[in-house]
């Protein structure tokens, strides 16, 4: 392992940095929100508009590297995310706060590309299963460090707002000085919605409810905890423990999956996320069993993700593979722009509760969908089955085709026949 990631740790260190800019900005929206007075609908619109900008740069920055060059792409990009985010605390309005955050998205996207990109050039089929899992926790650990940061500043000034544009302009360095020369990049074109609800119809409706899910947690996380009276600390132990949840749960809900019928498993967690968000409603605002309800119901989360992603992968051929990727991302997209607008709505309509109540309801609908389902097809072999990797919501279509792809040849390295 140490060797593998001896040729990717300027990488890594590099996706580390800019987790921990990305990670300390999703929590700066809902604490300056709070301070400015922006309603839970505006703070859930801002929220929204980060994920438009992320799908739209997730089809269109392929296209722009192909035309004038991974580096050019990926410092235009970073510069763009740094001046994004040094301006959120200058134009305190819903409106450019929207704006600026579909920018923010849109670059973030194309960075997770290219870096994802030269990632994947760096691996060979032996060493991909690692390199991938590597890049998650660093994704996952930067994510949680950017919420320790939180606890050094003040969200009313523009001290934090400068940190995480400082972290992102300096993560590029290491990236840009020492990777090897830029591969090309190829994308493959989404499946249709209604060819991926005829192969898939589970994972398909699954992930869009998913991303519904994902979207609440990480961008009006937050805005729960400042409508009931957090304090900044105790928000950014909330939003870690959301994603120190998934870091934890993550391998055994992989080692499991690879042993049972996979639907099983998605109403499992699915199941457990709703009994812990029902837990998360009834505590009445006690910190620590919310802390322990936050865990959980985050800790599925991602397990769920690379789940629905592996069940795929079950039902189709390889060939398949990488445009069903490409599909299930868009749909995760579309719930990840629908779910924080109709959280805030819930929120504002009904009190702060109803943060949990959205996601008690949305991974409940996961697990009857996935019971139903269960009704309807019989289940796939498990030794028929491609191997799990985790892969984080975050990702670029990129990790997700070259996760597909390492599913596959893992699956197909262990039906040949061993020779003596």
């Amino acid at each position: 392992m140490i060797s593998v990631l001896s040729s990717v740790w300027a990488l890594l260190v590099g996706v580390v940095l800019i987790m921990l800019g990305n990670g300390m900005h999703f929590t700066l929206i809902g604490l300056r929100g709070g301070i400015e007075g922006f309603t839970s609908v505006e703070l859930a619109i801002v929220t929204s508009g980060y994920f438009v900008g992320f799908l739209s740069g997730a089809r269109l920055t392929p296209v722009m590297i192909r035309r004038v060059g991974h580096v050019r792409v990926f410092a235009a990009l970073g510069s763009f995310t740094s001046a994004g985010l040094i301006a959120l605390p200058l134009l305190a309005e819903p409106w450019a706060w929207t704006i600026l955050r579909a920018l923010i998205g849109f670059c973030m996207s194309g960075i997770y590309v290219a870096a994802e990109s030269w990632l994947n050039a760096a691996s060979t089929n032996q060493t991909r299963g690692k390199v991938l899992s590597a890049y998650m926790i660093a994704q996952t650990l930067g994510i949680i460090g950017a919420q320790a940061l939180l606890t050094l500043g003040d969200a009313g000034n523009s001290a934090l707002f400068i940190v995480a544009s400082i972290l992102v302009s300096i993560s590029f360095a290491p990236i840009l000085l020492s990777v090897a020369p830029a591969p090309v990049v190829e994308v493959a074109r989404p499946m249709s919605l209604t060819a991926l609800m005829r192969a898939a119809p589970l994972s398909t409706v699954g992930i869009f409810l998913l991303g519904s899910v994902y979207a609440t947690q990480s961008g009006m996380a937050a805005v729960f905890g400042t409508k009931i009276g957090m304090t900044a600390s105790q928000i950014a132990l909330f939003v870690a423990m959301l994603f120190a949840g998934a870091l934890v749960l993550q391998y055994p809900i992989g080692w499991l999956s690879d042993r049972i019928d996979r639907r099983k498993l998605i109403l499992g967690a699915a199941a457990l996320g709703a009994g812990c968000c029902a837990c998360g409603g009834m505590v009445d605002g006690a910190l620590w069993p919310m802390m322990g309800a936050a865990f959980f119901a985050g800790g599925v989360t991602t397990p769920l993700y690379a789940l629905f992603l592996a069940y795929t992968n079950d039902a189709l051929t390889p060939e398949d593979m990488p445009a069903a990727s490409g599909g299930l991302v868009f749909t995760f997209g579309l719930g990840a722009i629908a779910g924080p607008v109709a959280t805030g709505w819930a929120m504002q309509a009904t009190g702060p509760g109803a943060f949990w109540v959205v996601l008690g309801g949305l991974f409940a609908v996961i697990a009857l969908y996935a019971l139903y389902r269960m009704t309807q097809r019989a289940p796939v072999p498990v030794e028929q089955t491609e191997s799990y990797l985790g892969v984080l919501p975050t990702t670029s279509p990129v990790a997700v085709e070259a996760a597909g792809a390492w599913s596959a040849e893992q699956a197909e390295q262990s039906e040949a026949p061993q020779t003596p």
